[in-house]
C-alpha cells in the first residue's frame, strides 16, 4: 500500500520539488557570482584590470563595476586609475544604472577636465542622461517615447550640446548631434500631445499655444506641420479668423499633404469660423449619439 501511495504523490510534489531546485540553482549561483566578484587581497593593479576587462568583455557589468572599484580605490595613483574611472562610467550605463553612470561622469570630469578622452565623458554621460526616464523594460518594448516625461530629454540634449560646443572635433561629436535631432523631434512632438491634451479639456488657447511654440522652437522638425494645425484649429475655436487664416496658408503652402486639409487643400474639420458643425444624428438625437470629437493632431498616424 505504501508503494502505491507514493506513486500517487509524487507527482503532485514535482511542481514544488522544481521550484525549490530553482530556488537552491539561483541562490547558488549569486554565490558564486558573490566568490568570482571577490578581489583577492594581494591581486596587482594588472590583474585586477584585466580582470576588470574579462567581465567588460564578457558584458558582466556587475563584476566590472567591482573590479573597477576596487582597482580605483587599492591603487588611486596608479598607471590605471583615471582608465578605471572612465570605464566605470560605461560599467554603469550597460548595467542599467543611468543614475550612477552620470555620478560616475560627473565625477570624471571634476577630477580631469583637460583629460585626453575627457569628451567621452561628456558623451556617456549625455547616453546615460537621456535613458534615466526608462525602465528596465521600456528598454526591449515598443513604446511612444514622445509620450513620457521630457525632462531628462532636455537635459540630454543640453550635455550633448555642450559636447559639440566644446569639442566640434571629437570622435562622438557626429553620433552627438544626431542624437540632439531625434532628442529635438521628440521634444516637439512632446508638446504637440500636450497641446492635444489641452483640446480634450476644452483649453483651447493654451493648445494654440503649445503650436505656435513649436512652430517657432522646433523649426525643421516633423511635428511643424501638426503645429500649424493646433494653431490653426485653436484660433478658429476662439474666433480668431485672421490668424487661423496665417495658420492654414501657412499649412498648405509647406504642408500640403497634411492630413489636416482636405483633397482641395482646405481645413478639414468640424470646428469651422462658421462654428461647430455637427452632424444630422447628432442634431436629431439632441446630442446624445455622434457627439464630436475633440480636434488631436498627429501626422505619423494620419490623426487629425
Amino acid at each position: 500500500m505504501s508503494l502505491i501511495s507514493t506513486h500517487h504523490t509524487l507527482p503532485q510534489r514535482w511542481p514544488l520539488l522544481a521550484c525549490l531546485l530553482s530556488i537552491l540553482l539561483f541562490v547558488g549561483g549569486c554565490a558564486n557570482n558573490d566568490e568570482e566578484g571577490d578581489i583577492a587581497a594581494d591581486s596587482g593593479e594588472q590583474q585586477i584590470y584585466d580582470e576588470a576587462q574579462r567581465y567588460l568583455n564578457a558584458r558582466n557589468f556587475d563584476l566590472s563595476i567591482r573590479a573597477l572599484q576596487a582597482l580605483e580605490s587599492r591603487y588611486p595613483f596608479g598607471r590605471y586609475a583615471e582608465q578605471a574611472q572612465l570605464e566605470l562610467i560605461y560599467a554603469h550605463y550597460g548595467a542599467y544604472s543611468p543614475e550612477a553612470a552620470v555620478e560616475a561622469a560627473d565625477r570624471f570630469i571634476r577630477l580631469h577636465p583637460q583629460h585626453p578622452n575627457v569628451d567621452y565623458a561628456y558623451y556617456m554621460k549625455g547616453l546615460a542622461t537621456a535613458t534615466a526616464s526608462q525602465d528596465f523594460l521600456s528598454r526591449f518594448t515598443p513604446t511612444d517615447k514622445t509620450l513620457r516625461d521630457t525632462s531628462f530629454a532636455k537635459e540630454a540634449f543640453a550635455e550633448f550640446s555642450q559636447l559639440v560646443t566644446r569639442f566640434p572635433d571629437s570622435p562622438y561629436a557626429s553620433d552627438a548631434k544626431s542624437r540632439m535631432v531625434y532628442l529635438r523631434n521628440l521634444l516637439a512632438r512632446n508638446e504637440i500631445h500636450v497641446a492635444n491634451y489641452y483640446f480634450r479639456r476644452g483649453a483651447y488657447l493654451a493648445a494654440a499655444n503649445r503650436g505656435r511654440y513649436v512652430v517657432e522652437n522646433f523649426q525643421r522638425t516633423p511635428a511643424v506641420g501638426d503645429g500649424l494645425a493646433v494653431m490653426a484649429q485653436g484660433y478658429l475655436i476662439l474666433g480668431m479668423d485672421d490668424l487661423a487664416q496665417d495658420a492654414i496658408d501657412t499649412l498648405v503652402l509647406n504642408y500640403p499633404d497634411h492630413p489636416a486639409l482636405n483633397k482641395k487643400g482646405a481645413f478639414d474639420t468640424v470646428y469651422t469660423q462658421e462654428g461647430l458643425q455637427r452632424s444630422i444624428i447628432n442634431k436629431l438625437s439632441f446630442g446624445l449619439f455622434d457627439p464630436p470629437k475633440p480636434p488631436q493632431f498627429d501626422s505619423r498616424k494620419g490623426i487629425s
